[in-house]
């Protein structure tokens, strides 16, 4: 019998999302997206049918890579207007009491100190059923709108991530020590100061001596999510991710993924099962194969063409529309997501222009599955038992048709076979995925910040060191005649 398999629903707070054009569609709703109902009737919808949670991407800048300009991402609405998902987890938290909220925030434009009190507080409004998706970003447009001129070099942007994530892990799991708050009304005593530690970080790109501004909250940390498939994003999901999001329609590239980032966790000092992959996948379900296809071929004569090369020339950093539709895709150097590129260039199959725009108009990069419950059913588990991917973070066609379907229908279809929870865990987010404590093991690199004093002797200690090493080899300064 196959593992668990575990749902997540993959939204941003913009219409269409994954399949621009399909806004267009009658029964679609996502033109809604700026109005709460739209959120929390998504969110009853998705606890009803046990997903782990609701992941929200996100993205600072538009699409302007395709034809050198940003018109069709705003005629055709893609991911354009987009607004801020931070401000979504506490009406979904609102509206269910296990769901996790997974918020996508980027290390290139929010300083790890504010960033840190707005993490401790979406922490505690939902009672620690948040998780923080760790995203370096991608798109020129929008590091040039907040000042930097440019996007940082791709493998630059994940150094300043390692360091980011660092004071991230300082401030939450360091600076308020477990027992420091007491609200000891009879002393008048609210917290111990000794107990509260400046986290004292200087580094190369961050210098921030002082305390957190929050109290520690259920989890401290917020469940980590990332999703880098290049060399990079890679060690870095090793190293931090607890859960991992993959973009990939091919088994084969889907199996080396999860088994390099199994194989690298390990060497890490990581149990390499507590790491989660999930990869991204449309559904098309319904009662027949035969319903679920003329469903499917339905929502096709609503994607956008030009929508989907706007996504693809965003992703990959090159403009498709400089090339015929006929032209096969091939490998170019950019900075934008390197493993767009790879898996668009290293697989099975050579793509031409037209097929990848046909591709990807519905559900972006991932395959989609068209069927009744029992054939998605068998989809699942075969790409489950052939690849050791732990889940599927399921993209919507049209809102909220598309999860209603999943959970009317393929939900219960696994559930009878024994390969999807009935019910959820207690506790936090960390709790109801792992089965373990509210916190981040002992085994995660976060855990090594929790004494932040010894942390900082050791900082200092490292410090004098090189300082010492640096005078020694200083050549002699010649004495003045």
């Amino acid at each position: 019998m196959s593992k668990t398999i575990h749902f997540n629903a993959f939204e941003m707070n913009c219409v269409g999302h994954q399949s621009p054009g399909l806004w267009t569609h009658p029964r679609d709703r996502s033109w809604q997206y700026k109005d709460l109902e739209y959120w929390t009737d998504l969110a009853k919808i998705l606890e009803r049918g046990i997903f782990d949670g609701v992941f929200i991407a996100d993205v600072i800048g538009y699409y302007d890579v395709y034809k050198g300009d940003n018109f069709h991402a705003l005629h055709q609405g893609v991911q354009i207007p987009v607004s801020d998902p931070l401000q979504l987890a506490a009406p979904i938290a609102l509206a269910t009491e296990h769901l996790g909220i997974g918020i996508t925030a980027s290390t290139s434009f929010e300083h790890p100190y504010t960033f840190a009190r707005r993490l401790s507080t979406l922490d505690h409004h939902t009672r620690g059923r948040v998780g923080w998706n760790i995203v370096t970003s991608y798109l020129e447009s929008g590091a040039k709108n907040i000042g930097q001129g440019g996007l940082r070099r791709h493998d630059n942007r994940y150094e300043v991530a390692n360091e980011y994530i660092e004071v991230i892990y300082k401030l939450l799991e360091g600076s308020w020590e477990d027992d420091a708050v007491v609200r000891d009304r009879a002393r008048r005593i609210f917290a111990h100061p000794e107990k509260i530690h400046e986290i004292g970080h200087k580094g190369k790109y961050f210098d921030v001596p002082g305390y957190h501004l929050c109290e520690p909250s259920p989890q401290r940390t917020p469940v980590l999510y990332q999703a880098g498939s290049s060399g990079a994003g890679k060690a870095f999901a090793a190293q931090h991710a607890e859960c991992v999001f993959i973009s990939s329609p091919l088994k084969s590239a889907v199996r080396d993924y999860v088994k390099e980032i199994r194989r690298q966790a390990a060497e890490a000092g990581r149990d390499p099962r507590k790491v989660l992959v999930y990869n991204l996948v449309t559904i098309i379900v319904d009662e027949t194969d035969a319903k679920a296809q003329a469903k499917f071929e339905e929502y096709q004569k609503h994607a956008s063409y030009d929508g989907a090369l706007v996504l693809l020339s965003g992703w990959s950093g090159i403009d498709f529309g400089q090339y015929a539709p006929t032209d096969l895709v091939r490998k170019v150097e950019t900075n934008a997501i390197v493993s767009v590129v790879e898996h668009l260039t290293n697989g099975d199959k050579d793509w031409s222009i037209d097929e990848l725009a046909r591709w990807a108009g519905i559900g972006g990069l991932g395959p989609v599955f068209v069927g009744s419950a029992a054939t998605v059913a068998d989809i699942l588990q075969q790409w489950v038992e052939e690849t050791d991917v732990d889940g599927f973070n399921l993209a919507y066609a049209v809102a909220h048709e598309t999860f209603e379907d999943v959970v009317g229908h393929l939900v219960p279809e696994l559930q009878k076979r024994g390969v999807y929870p009935s019910a959820y865990r207690p506790g936090t987010l960390r709790e109801k995925l792992f089965g373990e404590g509210a916190r981040l093991p002992e085994t995660h690199p976060a855990a090594r910040f929790r004494d932040i004093e010894a942390v900082k002797a050791e900082e200092a200690a490292a410090f004098a060191a090189a300082q010492a090493v640096s005078a020694v080899a200083q050549p002699a300064v010649p004495a003045a005649t």
